[in-house]
């Protein structure tokens, strides 16, 4: 099917005029400056194993869910339903399970149920059972964006991957998920882990974080760089977790921004969004506000 040029021409014009729709933001500008969320996106989160990717993709998450009433369909491999929805119930009550009141943990699983829902990891999927999964639970339930968490616990099409070959293979997955997010306006978050050798890169000699290990870039991601080709935004979430003290942050490495019209763009080089985990791990304060009421909260220094 041919493009219509009218078509073209009004959307050169909302860029023109700035009708261009935003991104939702969080409502802290020194991270709404950078971070977005944007409806039927294909974006790709990376990182090293074990930072806590899925831990903060899960905050920000709530933080949708509570300002902008957006739904959540989860695939996360990795990790059990019940410590999902625990992570879910603790961030939305803002206290650990064992300091909440019954009455309260019940309110919050309830509050959780109408914007989250998790699929079972006790099944094994392809990428392509996965999605026929995805629609499938999208005509039942209307959510609004997905988490596949992490791409490589996705069982591979031997079939497809002997035909075409590893390379190719990934390309292809790669671009039928940005077509799945395009199609049916979808926002798919895709979790990817960093080539093994990215391990052994670390901060030269005099560097803030001399001798650790530095975040990934996109030419890092299992798979290639093909991935970062084809996602419409990318984030490295990275945490220096053998650091006696900045342990506790997680850095956010806005790598790119397809379409900075609607808001967004690249964090500048060595400076990240710095998200500091609250005691308890119960959520996150950037600059000592507390995201979801920007309040001073417990921290754990």
């Amino acid at each position: 099917m041919i493009v219509s040029s009218s078509n073209i021409f009004k959307k050169l014009l909302d860029i023109k005029h700035a009708r261009v729709k935003e991104g939702l933001k969080i409502g802290v500008p020194d991270i709404d400056e950078y971070l977005r969320y944007k409806q039927g996106n294909f974006n790709l989160l990376i990182g090293h194993a074990n930072v806590g990717k899925t831990t903060v993709i899960m905050y920000l998450f709530v933080i949708w869910a509570l300002k902008h009433k957006k739904r959540f369909l989860i695939w996360s491999s990795e990790n059990t339903p019940q410590s999902i929805q625990r992570k879910i119930v603790e961030f939305k009550m803002r206290k650990p399970i064992t300091k909440a009141e019954d009455a309260e943990i019940k309110d919050a699983l309830e509050w959780s149920d109408q914007y989250f829902k998790i699929i079972d990891v006790e099944e094994l999927y392809t990428y392509k059972q996965l999605l026929e999964e995805a629609k499938a639970i999208k005509d039942a339930w209307d959510y609004d964006a997905i988490l596949i968490d992490p791409y490589n616990s996705l069982v591979k099409d031997k079939q497809l991957y002997k035909e075409v070959g590893g390379h190719e293979y990934d390309y292809q997955v790669s671009t039928e998920f940005r077509l799945f997010a395009k199609k049916n306006n979808i926002t798919l978050y895709l979790n990817a882990h960093g080539v093994t050798e990215a391990l052994r890169r670390s901060h030269p000699k005099g560097h803030e974080y001399e001798g650790l290990a530095m975040p990934l870039s996109m030419a890092s991601v299992e798979g290639g760089g093909k991935w970062g080709n084809r996602c419409d935004d990318l984030i490295c979430i990275h945490r220096y977790t053998s650091h006696p003290t900045d342990w506790i942050y997680s850095n956010l490495f806005v790598l790119k921004i397809k379409e900075m019209e609607t808001g967004g763009r690249c964090t500048p080089f060595d400076e990240p969004i710095k998200l500091r985990m609250e005691k308890n791990n119960i959520g996150f304060t950037f600059m000592d506000k507390d995201l979801l009421d920007k309040q001073k909260k417990q921290l754990l220094f």
